[in-house]
């Protein structure tokens, strides 16, 4: 569970709290001398009902809440919490490198994984939204999150093997999670790859980093990686000479920071599984709930609190 804000800038009105309170005490000061002109405090008393130089504390806490409410509800205060729900933007996220051309899936790695992501799709709720991303040394967006699954499923079917050397696994995270950062809905991203972190190295925990920011947007992340052999996952086409592979750790260390799961997939059956098994953990999600509403009822309402009390119990004599 964690608060994010839509318009964090308007937090800086918090600052205006300490200058309502000094305001208040000076504004009593002022008021106290004036006070000290009538003699009979006693009289006064009796008749209006409560000590004339009163602090009018109860007075000064309602103010206080009503302007935190207020800037609250203006910085877009949303509540995420973990929860179940029906209601998922998915961003699918393939790598398109050269080392997919490995054949120890059929008829390789790029074709089995776009057959399953198909039946993925295919077996989707009606009300999920779904987007697409390839990445090798850099991420593509194929398709931004749409209900129009026939759609995704086309897009899935024409990826092919990218020019881009490298494995970005940052890259592809920031760029899937920058596509839900709208959404008010389930987030998750599965990250499907055969290859170690290669590209953007040059950065110390790059990847820990996409993961963080994907964790800090409500993202969970799934992590698939494919090939079988975790040290030498296959080949590609002899005339390169090049073997692939892929990194656990990098893959469980995603899934672990972003609270997802981390699946290794050495044939069809075990992409299939983990699939389905995201299928179902996917309806276990961020869920946002919007308090900039219950905020500003809530300062309303103290408005009206405080208004009857000034002109009834802290009403100011003629």
């Amino acid at each position: 569970m964690n608060i994010a804000f839509q318009n964090p800038s308007y937090l800086w009105l918090l600052f205006s709290l300490p200058v309502l309170v000094i305001t208040h005490f000076m504004l009593f000061k002022h008021i106290k001398k004036k006070a000290m002109k009538f003699a009979n405090f006693e009289a006064m008393s009796r008749v209006i009902g409560l000590t004339f130089t009163t602090k009018n504390m109860s007075i000064l806490y309602l103010r206080l809440c009503i302007i935190f409410f207020l800037i609250f509800a203006a910085a877009g205060t949303t509540l995420w919490y973990r929860g179940k729900t029906n209601a998922n933007d998915i961003i699918l996220v393939i790598d398109a490198s050269a080392s997919m051309t490995a054949t120890d899936f059929e008829p390789n790695r790029l074709e089995a994984a776009k057959k399953v992501a198909i039946e993925f799709v295919d077996s989707l709720d009606a009300r999920t939204e779904i987007g697409l991303v390839t990445f090798a040394g850099v991420a593509f967006i194929e398709q931004m999150p749409t209900a129009n699954l026939n759609l995704v499923k086309q897009k899935i079917d024409g990826i092919q093997i990218m020019a881009s050397g490298g494995t970005d696994l940052s890259s592809a995270m920031i760029t899937s999670t920058n596509m839900l950062l709208k959404s008010r809905k389930g987030k998750a991203v599965i990250l499907l790859t055969d290859g170690s972190n290669t590209a953007g190295s040059f950065v110390d925990n790059v990847v820990e980093r996409g993961a963080y920011y994907a964790k800090r947007n409500q993202v969970i992340v799934y992590t698939i990686g494919i090939g079988s052999d975790s040290v030498l996952a296959g080949y590609l086409p002899k005339e390169l000479g090049i073997p692939s592979f892929f990194d656990e750790a990098n893959l469980k260390t995603i899934a672990n920071i972003t609270e997802g799961k981390y699946y290794r997939a050495e044939n069809i059956e075990d992409l299939r599984q983990a699939y389905s098994d995201i299928g179902m953990k996917a309806h276990e999600s961020y869920i946002s709930l919007d308090l900039s509403f219950i905020f500003m009822v809530l300062a309303l309402l103290l408005v009206f609190i405080e208004w009857g009390l000034i002109n009834t119990k802290f009403r100011a004599l003629p």
